[in-house]
């Protein structure tokens, strides 16, 4: 740890050098640092910081080191040790790509013990991840395979929101298991990648943004592996044109790479030159050492083949460099000994959970004894008991049949009692029942009017059409234009009598619905129009309330879910349950409106709406509020002494029971903006 904070302390002195540009960015970089202006607590401001340091992570290293570390003095300043975690995190991911193996394992390592320190399994899955792809960099397949796993089983148990992770190292997995020459696995893990990748919608909203260039460049791998030249070129540009939106230059550096390797295999030295120079520009702008290593190889051994030492000799000398800050030896005995303590730590914590589990185990036995001791004790105080018991039994038996006599009058009493209370109740329903209809019958006679005011015009219009239509026809010589007159008097005849039509069947609707509602016999099960039989309900109740009182006035608004469709309902009793429903929330409003409030709109709410395999229906309004008191007894069948503006909660009661007898429920809700809503749920029958 003392070799981490040295570290980092003196690049922390340099980092200022030229680090305030940040011309090169993903384009998740401008969002994050609008949030970081708007953020208002510290601890989201580290995290935010080390979310920008995480969007420059392919594209401006000195950027990942400016945001990172500032993130990781705010954090250690608040004592906020997630937030170091993950600012060690990317710190730690700017050792790898510049090549300095150990200290890179040093600092995950450190941001490890802080990501489980403080419970952080996004930082923790991240930190795994990194870890193994500097295994992986080295060729050290199965340590890497490792950690990729581990930090799989982190993103899968913990429902980590962020795919663009998750699917690193899914294809993590895939480019370990190509490395083993395990292709069929390779392709698995690949493939699973790829489909992440297609159907993910988080990826373009995460720090690390959109996967698909390095997934693409390992599917070509796959390809070039399996000898499919012409497919792997293929992933390999496609990767390339995918890694420009997101100013991923390290994809861009590996797939040029890739393209240039590919190319001396199949013995075209010219693309494979061409390629191989494009990839090691990118790799030595960033600098992604790893990259420079693998292409100015490539370009020395070309050279060397077209016999140009010149070009050689450069290339070679790019290469040494490169390899000494990658592979040198002293490195490389440092990282063997940072993981050599790393696998002793998590044997230690081993051996401590084993100890742990051990000591439970025996704390478990000792206290099974002690409950086995326990329950022989139990068991001779109870024998002991038992014979007290049955000297007491016997003289209590006499008792019993003394008391039992008297048990069966009371019973009889209280069943008779019952049967009276029953009667009452049904009297009470009864009366509801028929209330409730007489309620309806104002706002019944106000819809009847309209269609029968309807039929009587257009009868009074269709006679005198036919009497015109009569003289004409009496002329006995016709013009093309009486013709034309006759036809167009026919036609609006026909439009009249349609008319007429409709608003018989709207009066016959209204009609057979009342006479539904008013049947004391159950009825069948219908399939029914749930939005027009409720909104006609509302209108009747609406009407009524009018009648009653001609100043009334209330909005009335209606949001009907077309999707609701045709229901299988008892249609009188799902009417009587909204206009008890219908009547509360007009009462209500009327309450409120006497109060005499200025600015005061008077709403009632009807809204239908179809929720998987349930139909939604809601009544609110924004009348007057539900005393506690009301709310605690609202559906119970006797609610005595109602205050002014509630309603007696009988007829709720059925509203209720009606509700629960079609297999669905009926709830009072209360939101922020002041409107008491009921909520009915009906099933959705097949």
């Amino acid at each position: 740890m003392k070799q981490v904070w040295a570290v980092l302390l003196l690049m922390g002195i340099l980092y200022g050098v030229g680090l305030s540009r940040a011309r090169a960015q993903s384009p998740q970089t401008a969002a994050l640092k609008q949030a970081l202006a708007r953020a208002t607590t510290d601890t989201s401001r580290v995290l935010l910081l080390a979310d920008i340091s995480a969007s420059y992570r392919y594209s401006r290293f000195d950027s990942v080191m400016h945001y990172a570390w500032r993130g990781l003095n705010l954090a250690q300043r608040i004592k906020y040790k997630k937030g170091e975690g993950r600012c060690l995190s990317r710190i730690g991911i700017l050792m790898s790509e510049r090549g300095n193996l150990p200290q890179a394992l040093r600092i995950d390592l450190s941001a490890l013990q802080l990501n489980e320190a403080s419970h952080d399994w996004e930082g923790m899955a991240r930190t795994l991840n990194q870890t193994g792809l500097l295994y992986h960099a080295l060729e050290d397949y199965r340590p890497a395979l490792g950690y990729f796993f581990r930090s799989k089983q982190i993103y899968e148990h913990n429902k980590i929101r962020d795919d663009s992770q998750l699917i690193s190292v899914l294809a993590n997995l895939g480019a370990g298991y190509e490395g083993l020459g395990q292709l069929d696995s390779a392709a698995y893990f690949l493939n699973q990648a790829w489909q992440l990748t297609n159907k993910s919608r988080t990826v373009h909203q995460s720090p690390w943004g959109n996967p698909a260039p390095y997934v693409l460049r390992e599917l070509g791998l796959l390809q070039a592996s399996l000898h499919h030249d012409e497919e792997a070129l293929g992933y390999y540009r496609r990767s390339a044109q995918a890694a420009i939106p997101e100013n991923d230059l390290r994809s861009a550096c590996r797939a040029f790479q890739y393209m240039a390797e590919l190319y001396r295999t199949r013995q075209q030295p010219d693309s494979s030159i061409y390629y191989a120079r494009k990839a090691l520009v990118i790799g030595q702008r960033l600098p992604f050492v790893i990259g420079v290593v693998r292409t100015s190889s490539l370009l020395n051994e070309a050279f060397q083949a077209s016999l140009q030492p010149d070009s050689a000799l450069k290339y070679m000398r790019i290469m040494l460099t490169a390899q000494d800050s990658l592979y040198n030896p002293q490195r490389i005995k440092q990282l063997d000994a940072i993981g050599f303590a790393e696998q002793q730590r998590l044997r230690q914590l081993e051996e401590e959970q084993r100890q742990y589990v051990t000591r439970v185990s025996t704390y478990a036995l000792l206290a099974g004894v002690a409950v086995l001791l326990l329950l022989a004790l139990l068991l001779w105080r109870n024998n002991h008991h038992k014979q007290r018991a049955n000297t007491r039994l016997q003289e209590l038996n006499a008792q019993i049949t003394e008391q039992k006599e008297e048990l069966i009058a009371q019973r009889d009493n209280l069943a008779r009692t019952l049967l009276e209370l029953k009667a009452t109740q049904n009297q009470l329903v009864l009366r509801e029942k028929m209330a409730s209809l007489g309620e309806l019958m104002a706002g019944v006679a106000y819809e009847i009017q309209m269609p029968a005011h309807a039929i009587r015009d257009l009868a009074g219009i269709s006679v005198g059409l036919c009497q015109e239509l009569g003289e004409e026809l009496a002329k006995g010589v016709f013009t093309v234009d009486d013709l034309e007159i006759m036809d167009e008097m026919l036609r609006n005849l026909s439009q009249y009598q349609a008319k007429i039509g409709q608003h018989s069947q709207r009066a016959d609707s209204i009609v057979r619905g009342m006479l539904e509602y008013s049947s004391t016999s159950p009825g069948p099960r219908q399939l029914t129009d749930l939005n027009t039989f409720a909104e006609d309900y509302l209108r009747l109740t609406y009407h009524d309330m009018r009648a009653k009182n001609r100043h009334f006035n209330a909005a009335l608004l209606p949001q009907l879910d077309p999707a609701v469709g045709m229901v299988d309902i008892v249609r009188q009793e799902l009417g009587r349950a909204l206009v008890s429903l219908f009547a509360h929330a007009m009462g209500a409003v009327q309450q409120r409106l006497r109060l005499g409030e200025e600015e005061y709109v008077p709403q009632v709410r009807l809204q239908t709406r179809r929720a998987g395999q349930q139909l939604e229906i809601r009544v609110g309004n924004n009348g007057l509020p539900l005393s506690d008191e009301a709310r605690a007894g609202i559906f119970q069948r006797v609610f005595l002494s109602p205050t002014e503006g509630e309603s007696s909660s009988l007829g709720l009661a059925l509203s209720y029971d009606i509700i629960k007898g079609h297999g669905g429920t009926l709830t009072l809700e209360t939101s922020t903006d002041e409107l008491t809503e009921f909520l009915i749920t009906l099933p959705v029958r097949s």
